[in-house]
């Protein structure tokens, strides 16, 4: 747990000192974020706000995990950590870093072409699917060696699981390695493409973006305390995943880091997360449901994103279709915009349906223990 609280608050720091100075250094750089003509009239009047400041709670994820580790070397020996890097946190970061540099070449373009076009929804979707497969096979393909004091190897685990999972793996639901990482491929597609819809409002993607991190320190740390390699613990029931403690901590540095940049983030906004934070977010994410095994889970504790994704499908379905709109706007939350609503009232309700699917989510991990245990 030190450890954990360690790479939280170094993340919360350098996000909440470091955004200032990204907003000073963007806006001389006039990299401001084009707004479309089509979109709500209200925010034509955040035209020039300095995007891309998703490169600053990337960034102190990676080094609030360096300090994770450092604390790590502090723990007594008898406790399970695992000190050295490991393949688990490369998926992870890698996912989180190479899905924001897809969102990075979008938001390059877009302020070099002073237009909201940005890149071409097919190299965006290259650029998602080559993070997906890479880093899929990656975690498919490289088990764990992990070994006790007398050598013995206690972890065979691969980040990735080849069958799909709820709260667990199911046995029964075995894709084969290549279907493994075809799914994930899915998986990151739909949680960078949720993220970045539901990012159009003053801190909305990074408030739910928060939930869900957290809600998976949470699953992952109780894993870690419940863990099948960890020769210390003597209970019939514990969870048959890799490097718990590194997903804990990965998890928990990216939420703190969330946390400083929302403090610059909320209404009115100062600087927007833009496609490098968004698709970012949603990289991690999609590597967090992977990692934990819990890949069907994944749809409720992101309930908010599933939500506002929808909208976009119903929306394009109607239209093509029947020549008729659904909403006066998609995504979901430009709707109640233009039905009158003010973008904190949408923001702080949407927060709040974020926060049941997150607590729903939880209760349901949390029941399947105690349903195993009683």
């Amino acid at each position: 747990m030190r450890a954990v609280i360690v790479a939280v608050g170094v993340a919360f720091l350098i996000s909440l000192f470091c955004t200032p100075i990204a907003i000073k250094v963007f806006t001389r750089l006039k990299a401001g974020q084009p707004i479309r003509a089509e979109g709500p009239a209200m925010h034509q009047g955040k035209k020039g706000t300095p995007t891309m400041g998703g490169v600053v709670f990337i960034l102190a994820t990676v080094i609030a995990y360096v300090a994770g580790h450092l604390a790590l070397t502090t723990l007594p020996d008898q406790q399970i950590a695992q000190v050295e890097p490991t393949i688990t946190a490369l998926v992870l970061l890698g996912l989180m870093v190479f899905s924001g540099a897809v969102g990075f070449i979008d938001d390059f373009l877009k302020v070099r072409k002073r237009h909201s076009g940005g890149l071409n929804k097919r190299g965006k979707l290259l650029g998602q699917i080559l993070v997906g497969a890479v880093f899929g096979v990656v975690a498919l393909y490289f088990p764990s060696t992990m070994t006790d004091a007398s050598g013995a190897v206690t972890n065979t685990e691969t980040v990735g699981s080849t069958t799909l999972s709820f709260i667990r793996d199911i046995p029964a639901l075995d894709v084969t390695k290549v279907g493994a990482v075809v799914i994930f491929i899915f998986v990151v597609m739909a949680a960078t493409n949720g993220v970045n819809l539901t990012d159009g409002l003053d801190g909305l993607a990074t408030g739910a973006s928060v939930m869900v991190l957290a809600a998976y320190a949470l699953i992952a740390f109780w894993q870690y305390r419940h863990w099948c390699a960890d020769p210390n613990y003597t209970q019939d029931y514990c969870y048959t995943v890799r490097d718990p403690l590194e997903i804990a901590l990965i998890a928990g540095a990216a939420a703190g880091a969330c946390v400083g940049f929302l403090w610059w983030n909320t209404s009115p906004a100062r600087i927007f997360m833009g496609d490098t934070g968004a698709l970012g977010l949603g990289g991690l994410i999609a590597g967090m449901a992977m990692s934990t095994r819990t890949i069907l889970l994944l749809p409720i504790i992101g309930g908010l994103f599933v939500i506002i994704t929808m909208s976009v499908v119903i929306q394009i379905i109607s239209f093509r279709t029947t020549g008729k709109r659904v909403f006066r706007m998609s995504p979901l939350q430009h709707h109640f915009e233009l039905a009158g609503w003010s973008e904190v009232n949408i923001v702080v309700r949407f927060w709040i349906i974020a926060g049941i699917g997150v607590a729903i989510a939880l209760g349901l991990f949390y029941s399947e223990f105690l349903a195993a245990v009683t």
